[in-house]
């Protein structure tokens, strides 16, 4: 799946963002400027957990996270969310 050389620590989460929708329902096309934020990804990486948090999330869900979640780190040119596993809301 994913030979990705980073360790999420403790209750951390890697996040890979799932593109943003390019057209609505209707077909309309929508730019670059007026895409919403994408809310849903793929886990890449989780940590351990700690003695208070057990890690319920597992590499290859997809889950869906606030907005605002996470702080973006790109590597290997690409762009991941690192969050902590309280930021995301459901396994889809």
């Amino acid at each position: 799946m994913s030979n990705l050389k980073l360790k999420p620590l403790a209750d951390r989460v890697l996040v890979e963002p799932m593109e943003a929708e390019e057209k609505t329902a209707s077909g309309i096309i929508i730019p670059d400027t007026a895409k919403e934020k994408p809310q849903k990804g793929t886990v890449r990486a989780v940590g351990p957990g700690t003695k208070d948090v057990t890690m319920e999330v597992k590499v290859g869900d997809v889950v869906l996270y606030g907005k605002y979640a996470g702080t973006e780190i790109s590597i290997d040119d690409k762009e991941y969310l690192m969050m902590k596993q309280a930021d995301i809301l459901a396994i889809v």
